[in-house]
């Protein structure tokens, strides 16, 4: 198994390259597939020696060859995560259809963790319409994620929408309550989507599990980064990245 997960993360890593071009133009309302890559800085279009994912970055010294301007670390950073998370899927799933449903889950949270992380922002495009991929796949998740019985595509629906349900409606109940009492809005609708979407793929009880690791570290990281950094308590967490980073673990060791 393990020569083959070594194939699955240069996979990954090109995919990683795909998701790099996503998460730099989806905050702008660029489109994904035109036109081709190119340098931010500079403009200049990419051949296919600058574009080879990772090698691409050390060879060039982290420096465009035409202007010499520095490429971003999130490239290198995001293709490797992506990368080891298709070896890990699987080695947890082996070649399975569950491989294929958790790997595209997985390329929809390593987008949004990091453009909430670099933005503060959770496209639409990507929860919403996460949410409903995550539905019409439901019956092809793992058995014991949706906790349902092997075969049963009905119960597999009734989870992954109640999951939603779950998860993008508790976590609206609190934004709704923190706001009335606090008259400041805590959580942004963003969040709530998100959570819409890993309730799709996860099912409403590890849609609850999510939540409270998700808090978990965003007490603990968030707190610790706004006490060193001399931040105000009213700074703006990611906390959709947090959920993220919660789900991958979640799919990863569960149970």
């Amino acid at each position: 198994m393990f020569p083959q997960a070594i194939v699955f993360f240069f996979i990954g890593l090109s995919i990683g390259s795909f998701l790099n071009v996503c998460i730099f133009r989806l905050p702008e309302g660029k489109s994904v597939i035109k036109p081709r890559s190119s340098c931010s800085q500079c403009g200049h279009q990419l051949s296919w020696k600058e574009n080879i994912p990772l090698f691409s970055y050390v060879f060039q010294r982290a420096k465009c060859f035409n202007c010499g301007g520095e490429i971003s670390w999130i490239y290198p950073i995001v293709e490797l995560v992506t990368g080891f998370s298709l070896s890990a899927l699987f080695i947890r799933f082996n070649l399975t259809p569950e491989f294929c449903v958790n790997s595209v889950f997985f390329c929809l949270l390593i987008i949004l963790i990091v453009v909430d992380l670099t933005n503060r922002i959770l496209p639409n495009a990507l929860t919403i319409g996460g949410s409903m991929v995550g539905v019409l796949v439901a019956p092809f998740q793992a058995n014991e994620i949706l906790d349902v019985s092997q075969g049963d595509y009905q119960a597999a629906y009734v989870a992954s929408v109640l999951g939603a349900i779950v998860g993008g409606g508790c976590l609206w109940l609190v934004a709704e309550l923190y706001y009335r009492i606090r008259k400041e809005e805590g959580l942004g609708l963003g969040d709530v989507k998100m959570m819409l979407m890993i309730g799709a793929f996860l099912g409403w009880r590890l849609a609850w599990t999510t939540i409270f690791i998700g808090s978990i570290l965003g007490t603990v990281i968030g707190g610790f980064y706004i006490y060193i950094s001399g931040k105000d308590r009213r700074y703006e967490l990611p906390y959709g990245s947090f959920l993220g980073i919660a789900s991958v673990a979640i799919v990863i060791w569960y149970p």
